[in-house]
């Protein structure tokens, strides 16, 4: 680890739902990320920026000049006001911002640099697809705002970790300790890197994550803060569906945790949507992969009956933003979702 790191200087990760100066995405451009469905995801994609926007910039990556004038287009077609958003040209492997983009950190105390990023290597979730050019993206954001960056050196997406801006972070064993990320780093020596990395003084270790997820189980498909001391967790009441015992084997953790106050997490629990398929293959379909901005709660739903029940619990538990729902049904065969597309730059 860098002799200097963020936590020593006062720097910290904020929770998602503190103020965001703007929200930050890499635009689809590679027919590889929807096989089949790159088209019939913009509607939904485009949804997602227009809500976004209306309560915070919209900072967009876009491939190349070509793809600019084509997003530049859409967002004339779709309404969006173009004064809320910024485009940044600059090549990419994969529109999953929230794994190869940069964790944005704060120090409101800091007297010049009140905002830095963290730079963690990316490695496409162990390897498993093209990466370069996703690599490089957090480094040309920092260079582009002119932010103090922290390189890392050690691999880690953005989707794998859960904090609530309290000191406690929550991430799985399957994805962290997986040999496919760091094999020379044990739990003792990754805990470290997070906690001097993101500010935290605890971390909050669960198993595993849901079927069909290719990233070995982020976090952000399985629990998720939704203020400093509750989360909500998915479960699978269906005892014949593989999500069953893993969900299941993670509520019984989430008993057990204590906060750094000492005090039990309050736990709401959200039912799985219905199981998503396409081509044969169980897709990631979770409702835990909402994302929070300014005005809004962005919830992905899934065509089915679950969705209402979802968006209820929702509703209940942000009742100062508003909660829209948009399908992900077809996005998610990219095996991700809102959250994933997703990074919060925070106001400071």
């Amino acid at each position: 680890m860098s002799m200097v790191i963020p936590k020593s200087l006062g720097y910290f990760f904020p929770a998602e739902w503190e103020r965001h100066e703007a929200t930050w995405l890499t635009f689809p451009f590679h027919e590889g990320s929807f096989p089949g469905k790159m088209n019939d995801i913009l509607p939904s994609y485009m949804t997602l920026l227009k809500t976004i926007s209306m309560g915070e910039k919209i900072r967009l990556i876009v491939q190349d000049e070509q793809t600019e004038q084509k997003v530049i287009r859409l967002l004339y077609e779709h309404g969006i006001d173009q004064n809320q958003t910024e485009l940044f040209i600059h090549p990419s492997d994969d529109v999953w911002c929230r794994d190869h983009g940069p964790s944005f950190l704060i120090n409101p105390d800091s007297s010049d640099h009140k905002k830095a990023i963290v730079n963690w290597e990316f490695n496409a979730w162990g390897g498993k697809y093209p990466y370069k050019h996703d690599n490089a993206i957090t480094g040309f954001i920092a260079e582009k705002l002119g932010l103090k960056i922290f390189n890392t050196g050690i691999i880690l997406e953005g989707g794998s970790v859960e904090l609530n801006g309290e000191g406690t972070l929550v991430t799985s064993e399957t994805c962290l300790l997986h040999r496919n990320r760091n094999p020379r780093l044990d739990r003792q020596k990754i805990e470290k890197y997070l906690a001097g990395y993101f500010g935290v003084e605890q971390v909050l270790w669960l198993s595993e994550g849901i079927a069909g997820d290719d990233t070995d189980g982020h976090i952000d498909n399985v629990v998720r803060f939704v203020n400093e001391d509750t989360v909500i967790t998915m479960i699978e009441p269906d005892k014949g569906d593989v999500n069953h015992g893993p969900l299941a084997r993670n509520l019984k953790l989430l008993k057990t945790f204590r906060l750094q106050n000492g005090k039990p997490l309050q736990i709401v629990e959200v039912p799985m949507p219905s199981a998503v398929h396409y081509e044969g293959k169980r897709l990631p379909a979770s409702y835990a992969n909402f994302y929070i901005c300014n005005h809004a709660v962005i919830v992905p739903t899934f065509r089915c009956r679950n969705d209402k029940t979802a968006l209820d619990i929702f509703e209940k538990l942000f009742t100062e933003r508003k909660v829209t729902g948009i399908d992900s049904t077809d996005i998610v065969w990219g095996f991700g979702s809102f959250h994933c597309l997703t990074q919060q730059e925070p106001f400071v």
